[in-house]
């Protein structure tokens, strides 16, 4: 896919390099030029082009961009009327940052397909993770509902997912299991990677250092985690 990132700040640099390893083209605009020699080499291309020009913006290839995403934080002027821009032109897909609420309001107003904000997701998921015992990493379905990384509880140990009874006794699913493994690098190193065993069976055992990957409602994931 084709995205074109707005705002080469910490966030949007990361988004756009991210991308980039995906396999995905990426263009990152930003205005100041030092923001673009640091991202240069991390991503597919990087343009110094001021976001609010109108005639700056038409010399994109829009028409071929799948996502655009305005990343641009503490200039709200900036970030509106480059969204405004993006929008004139009929852009498959725009996603605005939003720094406040009166800043979401304005982005709303103008017709973003998407909202996000980074800041608070982030703190979220680390209020998330804070809050309940032995949780790794969370994700919000909904209010209520969540996904959630979690160590695994000592006393299922050895069982299978059928003998733990967790569904039965808490209404919880287990999605999948992620098991650490130790890898050497080029030099030798050994370092811990993430293996995702993939769709369970009730046969499938439960060993020591897994790591449960959960959903179910946030009572009933912390009763599991803290009995």
């Amino acid at each position: 896919m084709q995205y074109i990132i707005v705002g080469m700040g910490n966030f949007g640099a990361y988004l756009a390099a991210r991308l980039t390893d995906l396999g995905h083209e990426v263009i990152g605009i930003d205005s100041d030029e030092r923001k673009i020699e640091t991202v240069k080499e991390k991503i597919t291309h990087a343009i110094t082009m001021n976001a609010t020009d109108v005639h700056a913006i038409k010399t994109l290839p829009l028409k071929d961009v799948d996502v655009v995403v305005i990343a641009i934080g503490e200039d709200f002027g900036a970030s509106i009327m480059s969204t405004a821009i993006f929008k004139q032109h009929n852009v498959k897909r725009l996603i605005g940052r939003a720094m406040n609420n009166l800043h979401e309001t304005v982005i709303k107003a103008i017709g973003v397909d998407e909202i996000i904000h980074p800041e608070e997701e982030t703190a979220e998921r680390l209020a998330k993770r804070l809050q309940m015992k032995d949780v790794l990493d969370s994700l919000d379905v909904s209010d209520d509902y969540n996904i959630i990384e979690a160590k695994i509880p000592e006393r299922y140990i050895g069982m299978t997912i059928a003998q733990t009874a967790i569904r039965n006794n808490y209404n919880i699913n287990i999605l999948t299991i992620i098991k650490m493994e130790e890898k050497p690098n080029i030099f030798g190193i050994k370092s811990k990677k993430r293996k995702v065993v993939g769709v369970v069976s009730p046969d499938t055992i439960i060993e020591k250092d897994d790591i449960l990957l959960l959903f179910g409602h946030v009572r009933d994931i912390k009763k599991l985690l803290e009995q």
